[in-house]
């Protein structure tokens, strides 16, 4: 790689001098805002905001680190942020790395009454990949394809146009005199200046997508982080990068913001059914809670049970402030009833709400509600349900996210970590699988 590299791209002005707001553009403004308002009204139909945070944050961390070819098993996830002192995979605990700068952002854009900093963009950089730097300050960043070799994109290099240009990207993003444009278009706009001002020596690609999530919650057009793009994205993976090099090749503009209104309508829909199969869930425990478990039913203890499809003694001790006897009482007479399944791990219990979590061995969802009869087979990690007699509306949390996702990878194998590349964020992944 040369030293000194000539970028090959002029970054534009903001907002870019074209038109956007044409006429497909417009129509597809009109369903995306649709869409993403019914979901906001959804998402305040659960009782608990932090269940949705939490688990929509978990899950958007592991998609978005597959993109960068960061593959984990939901069990390795789940295991590495129920004990994060143990071993646990490499790629597992890069993924909760994204979860923790991705709740660092929220938690700033809360203490900065809305503005979105390159100090905390900055700080999300340093905590995903756990250094103390910032901006790149070494030249020769280029961006190759994966399979070729060929390099597609030079970002870029001097140290000084990266902070003038990111000092620019800071006010369009939190100024809205700025531009009259939608939010919306605006999004598109900044995402796609992130990723070809580059800024970071790596991360990038992640960084961007928390930059989506958190601009909707800084433009009200989400009250909380619950909307993530990385699933569209790693199923349009070809699309996405292709578009991306058109706006820097051929300005065309209109096609790349298309492209993510179109996941943005896509993924509210597939979010607001999510919620709503969460809502029917908790719905149908509280119902069998109170019937079943009436002396230990609380809200705390079944918000606990979603807000942790993989929880402990600690949880519940901490969310129902209560004694570890106590806990431990309310979480065996749950695994006796069949509401969690309890496992070990060395000389810890931990216990697993298992219509939230994927069969990875299966690449399935149990569909029945009825966990009682769930059969768990700890060594191969899948739980195996011996009906679907049971009522469809309850899902596995995540069922219209994940669902056939697997499948989309040619190196995934069931229940498998097969690739940790931490490194290659530098690569442009047009043909990666």
């Amino acid at each position: 790689m040369p030293p000194h590299s000539t970028p090959s791209y002029t970054l534009p002005n903001l907002p870019p001098p074209v038109e956007l707001e044409t006429i497909p553009v417009l129509k597809a403004l009109a369903r995306a805002n649709r869409a993403l308002a019914e979901l906001k009204g959804a998402a305040k139909s659960i009782p608990n905001q932090g269940i949705l945070i939490d688990t929509l944050a978990l899950q958007e961390a592991k998609a978005s680190s597959e993109i960068e070819n960061i593959v984990t098993t939901q069990d390795e996830l789940f295991q590495a942020d129920l004990f994060p002192e143990g071993p646990g995979s490499p790629a597992a605990k890069e993924v909760a790395l994204y979860r923790d700068a991705l709740r660092l952002g929220f938690h700033q854009l809360r203490d900065t009454q809305g503005l979105i900093t390159n100090r905390t963009i900055v700080e999300m950089f340093q905590l995903l990949k756990s250094r103390d730097d910032g901006f790149r300050t070494q030249e020769g960043t280029e961006l190759k394809n994966d399979r070729t070799g060929e390099t597609v994109y030079i970002p870029p290099q001097n140290r000084r146009e990266i902070e003038s240009l990111m000092a620019k990207l800071e006010v369009f993003i939190n100024d809205d005199s700025v531009s009259d444009l939608d939010p919306l278009i605006k999004m598109a706009i900044i995402h796609h200046q992130f990723e070809s001002i580059h800024p970071f020596p790596d991360g990038n690609g992640r960084i961007g997508r928390i930059l989506n999530v958190l601009y909707l919650t800084r433009t009200g057009l989400l009250d909380i982080p619950i909307l993530y793009l990385s699933r569209h994205i790693t199923s349009t993976k070809n699309d996405y990068y292709r578009l991306l090099q058109a706006v820097r090749d051929d300005g065309v503009w209109e096609d790349w913001v298309l492209y993510f209104l179109e996941a943005v309508a896509t993924t509210s829909q597939m979010t607001l059914q999510l919620i709503e199969g969460l809502r029917a869930q908790m719905a149908d425990y509280k119902k069998r809670m109170r019937a079943d478990l009436r002396k230990i039913y609380s809200q705390d203890l079944l918000n606990n049970l979603f807000r942790h499809p993989y929880t402990r003694i600690d949880y519940v001790m901490q969310d129902l402030h209560v004694s570890r006897p106590t806990a431990t009482k309310y979480l065996d007479q749950l695994a006796e009833s069949g509401f969690v399944t309890k496992h070990q791990a060395g000389r810890n219990n931990y216990y697993i709400n298992g219509p939230l979590v994927v069969s990875p061995g299966r690449r399935r969802w149990c569909c029945s509600p009825r966990l009682a009869q769930a059969q768990v087979r700890p060594n191969s990690r899948s739980i195996t349900s011996p009906s679907h007699t049971g009522d469809w509306r309850i899902q596995f949390l995540f069922r219209t996210y994940a669902i056939c996702m697997a499948t989309r990878h040619a190196t995934y194998r069931s229940g498998v970590r097969l690739l940790c590349r931490p490194s290659g964020e530098a690569v442009d992944r047009t043909d990666q699988r």
